[in-house]
């Protein structure tokens, strides 16, 4: 990994019954870390972070950045400090030894569990995100089974899963200023739609359709679905038949980032997606640099 460059590994989930959800990202090179920008990024490794967050019944949010000695990577492993992500042959395990943080609040609660996620398709194909291939998306799983075990907070829920990876030799927001990213399971296969605008300016957008099996094909674009702003006037948007989506619940709204499942219709298909939206320009802003740290506390040297 490039002075400067950054990799994750993201999963994204829902319970068969819709009361639970989660996120988790193994970073590299964390993008969104205060410490990493405010370094130079001159060392990825240096700079790394298992960001776990729990929606629904008994709600919690991790991240803990971790400098390079707590970092462990192996053939089928990465270890960063006490947590672990394994690719066990068939499934996606991920051991999780995290505290979480709350603002204004001084104790953590712990974050302890283990999750495995496993693949029901799996694609090959990797695509670059700008003219340069300075930025790429790789589908690992566009549909995936999901088991949730964790010990605190007590927690059991099966569901469906997507996993997915992005790497970079530059910082997201000299690449980007603004992106929107969807995904949906359909009865058969996966769709995934995401668009935005470069920081050079050029605007990008595509719908990419999964098989049963997993692999890629680009489908025909839906038409641009406007939501509304969250509570910090973040901009949402995503594609749906017809022009038209429904937030069913916003599962994180930040200055910068927002994270929602909708309702939608797609190619015909009535689905649940999860749905994300970035702005840069705000990510860079020195007042949001300031927040973060508070969010996302740092051990190590």
């Amino acid at each position: 990994m490039p002075p400067g460059g950054y990799g994750w590994w993201y999963v994204d989930a829902i319970s068969e019954d819709g009361q639970h959800g989660l996120t988790i990202i193994a970073f590299l090179g964390s993008v969104f870390s205060p410490y990493y920008k405010a370094s130079g990024r001159g060392d990825p490794l240096n700079h790394a972070a298992l960001n776990v967050a729990l929606y629904g019944p008994r709600a919690r949010w991790a991240m803990t950045e971790r400098g390079g000695e707590a970092v462990v990577q192996e053939r089928d492993t990465l270890a960063i400090g006490p947590s672990s992500v394994h690719w066990t042959g068939e499934a996606l395990e991920i051991a999780i030894e995290e505290r979480d943080k709350r603002l204004g609040i001084p104790w953590q609660r712990p974050v302890r569990g283990v999750i495995r996620v496993i693949p029901e398709a799996l694609n090959p194909v990797g695509f670059a995100l700008d003219p340069g291939a300075k930025h790429h998306w790789h589908c690992l799983a566009p549909r995936a089974r999901i088991e949730a075990e964790m010990h605190e907070p007590s927690l059991s829920w099966t569901g469906r899963a997507y996993l997915d990876s992005n790497f970079g030799s530059e910082s997201l927001e000299d690449g980007f200023d603004v992106w929107h990213w969807s995904r949906a399971h359909l009865k058969e296969g996966a769709v995934v739609s995401y668009e935005g605008k470069r920081s050079d300016g050029s605007r990008f957008a595509s719908a990419i359709r999964f098989d049963a099996y997993g692999l890629p094909q680009q489908a025909e674009l839906p038409l641009a679905a406007p939501l509304p702003n969250t509570a910090w006037q973040m901009e949402r948007r995503t594609r749906a038949d017809r022009g038209h989506a429904s937030v069913i619940k916003t599962w994180e709204d930040s200055p910068f980032y927002a994270r929602s499942t909708l309702g939608a219709r797609i190619y015909g298909e009535q689905v649940v997606a999860v749905q994300e939206s970035l702005n840069l320009k705000r990510f860079a802003s020195p007042v949001v640099q300031f927040m973060l740290p508070y969010r996302m506390p740092r051990v190590g040297a």
